[in-house]
């Protein structure tokens, strides 16, 4: 049932979040109540559809490429795929491209776009895309309950507990667009995923 719907949400995506009106962009960092990083989710985990906030429109649509929806010919994203608002990286490249924002990989089960999650940041994956340089923090959901892996919370317990999910990531990444496009220029823990989006924020 839960791939049904993702499938049913990868055909009217773009259809039915075409009224979404809310800027996301402009929501705050951090959240109000409990001061809690946030995420925009983009790309619900599980989906090929390449889906992107458009700030200027306050849309969430498909990337196009020759007047055609962009697919990921790879496997489907593994976590959820969106943005720290707030943020605003310069030179902006890669995944960060149509908002500018620093993006992020919410490890949990697939929400969907526009969903705004609090989480921990777990680490700092740096992208070599055609050259440029890419960070991606990776997170898990702030709340227990909303964790796919229980245990982590921090970079060193990510890898005690969980070893392959480095490696699935990494793979996931570099073979997710074009052939040779993309490599891994290296992880970083917690500390440095933070420094670096306090770094862009605006």
């Amino acid at each position: 049932m839960r791939w049904r719907w993702i499938l049913l949400f990868a055909g009217v995506g773009a259809g039915s979040l075409a009224g979404c009106r809310t800027d996301y962009a402009d929501l705050p960092t951090f959240s109000a109540e409990r001061k809690l990083l946030q995420v925009v989710v983009e790309m619900p985990a599980g989906t090929n559809q390449e889906l992107r906030y458009n700030a200027s429109a306050q849309e969430f649509q498909p990337v196009q490429q020759a007047g055609v929806g962009q697919m990921i010919e790879f496997l489907p994203v593994p976590g959820n795929l969106g943005f720290i608002p707030g943020t605003q990286v310069t030179g902006s490249s890669g995944l960060s491209a149509k908002t500018g924002a620093v993006p992020a990989l919410v490890l949990a089960e697939s929400q969907p776009a526009g969903t705004v999650l609090e989480v921990v940041p777990l680490a700092l994956l740096v992208l070599d895309i055609d050259g440029n340089l890419a960070p991606v923090v990776l997170a898990a959901p702030a709340r227990p309950a909303q964790r796919i892996l229980p245990d982590a919370t921090d970079w060193a317990t990510l890898n005690r507990r969980y070893p392959g999910v480095r490696q699935s990531l990494s793979l996931w990444f570099q073979h997710r667009g074009r052939p040779g496009a993309t490599r891994i220029a290296g992880w970083q823990d917690e500390k440095s995923a933070e420094k670096y989006i306090r770094r862009w924020l605006r």
